[in-house]
């Protein structure tokens, strides 16, 4: 998966490729203001997965607050992974 930079207005003028390149590949575009990070384009699977991620880790700060909070987060993780199947993503309408 490849990271590129560009500005906004480079942004403007090939928003539609961009778009493909993420659709399809999953690249990720980091869009640029004075040279400063100000958004992203992903594909809508890389952005469940970062929220998927997001919520996990959540999860998992507040396991690791209690005694054997290891073997607590394995138990849970294995049970979502049968609950959502296989793939371990779920779906998420945005």
């Amino acid at each position: 998966m490849s990271v590129q930079d560009v500005s906004v207005a480079e942004a403007k003028s090939h928003l539609s490729e961009y778009i493909s390149r993420c659709m399809y590949n999953h690249e990720r575009i980091i869009i640029t203001k004075r040279k400063r990070k100000v958004a992203a384009i992903v594909s809508i699977e890389d952005l469940e997965a970062i929220n998927q991620n997001i919520e996990r880790k959540g999860l998992a700060a507040i396991i690791g607050q209690w005694e054997n909070g290891d073997e607590l987060e394995n138990v849970i993780s294995t049970n979502l992974k049968k609950f959502r199947g296989n793939s371990g993503k779920r779906n998420v309408s945005l």
